[in-house]
């Protein structure tokens, strides 16, 4: 258990054949974390041995729909009100750690943002819009989430920004990468569709044409990912073709469908 602290926190992590990285995210946690508790959604591999050889309460179902679920159900198993919630693949920085013992006991805030460094292929992002702001500490008297796949975050009270990084590392091989997405964009696309007012095959075009440039030159040339090297443009070029597929997979469905005579 952690020692020396005068607030509780509880760390929820849904997991899904994780083996390969959800022990570096528990090492990471494990002397701090007053709680940790895994959602796992079924996994055929070693996740769950892993998780509970870390003293993990390990939580296995189908998977509930959605990552808004599945986050708020994490929360609803934690006997702490403040929650940090953490992808497998997320490695908490010791700097991180200090500062919410410094800053979690006396706080008025109902949650905090906090510095999400990402690394692609090993190499750490600062440019190209992919060293960005996280929302995933809060209390949980105070937040929830909703949503299907990038859950939306809902924060009754005031939201903090602690200075500090958790540590992302998503992808280990472009191969991973692009199984990953091609999961993630046929989810995103039902949900295009199912929330879509005043869609039509104008706005198809639009999002398989010009928005991919223009997302392109965004990343690459306006938030200055050409200072990461090719590792940069490539991650460019990969962020713009995962937005063509999500929106050819729109079109595939809206072409099926009874929408395209409306």
């Amino acid at each position: 258990m952690p020692k020396n602290k005068n607030y509780t926190i509880a760390v929820t992590i849904p997991s899904k054949n994780s083996e390969k990285k959800i022990a570096n995210c528990l090492a990471s946690i494990k002397d701090w974390a007053d709680e940790i508790i895994v959602l796992d959604s079924e996994s055929i591999d070693k996740t769950v041995e892993i998780a509970k050889s870390f003293g993990a309460k390990v939580f296995v179902h189908p998977f509930l729909g959605s990552w808004a679920k599945e986050r708020n159900f994490g929360a609803e198993q934690a006997n702490s009100n403040w929650i940090l919630s953490l992808d497998t693949d997320e490695v908490v920085s010791e700097d991180f750690k200090k500062k919410c013992d410094d800053v979690l006991p006396n706080t008025k805030c109902a949650a905090f943002k906090f510095w999400r460094k990402n690394f692609f292929l090993g190499h750490p992002f600062r440019y190209g819009g992919w060293y960005h702001k996280s929302q995933h500490l809060y209390n949980k008297k105070f937040a929830h989430y909703e949503g299907m796949l990038h859950e939306k975050y809902i924060v009754n009270g005031e939201v903090g920004d602690l200075d500090a990084e958790v540590l992302h590392y998503p992808f280990d091989s472009i191969s991973e990468f692009i199984e990953r997405q091609n999961r993630y964009t046929s989810i995103q696309a039902i949900e295009i569709i199912a929330e879509e007012k005043d869609l039509d095959i104008k706005k198809i075009k639009y999002n398989l044409t010009w928005k991919p440039l223009k997302l392109f030159k965004k990343m690459y040339f306006n938030k200055k990912g050409y200072k990461e090297g090719m590792h940069g443009l490539v991650f460019s070029i990969l962020f713009s073709w995962v937005h063509f597929v999500k929106w050819a997979k729109v079109w595939e469905i809206y072409n099926n469908s009874d929408q395209k005579s409306k």
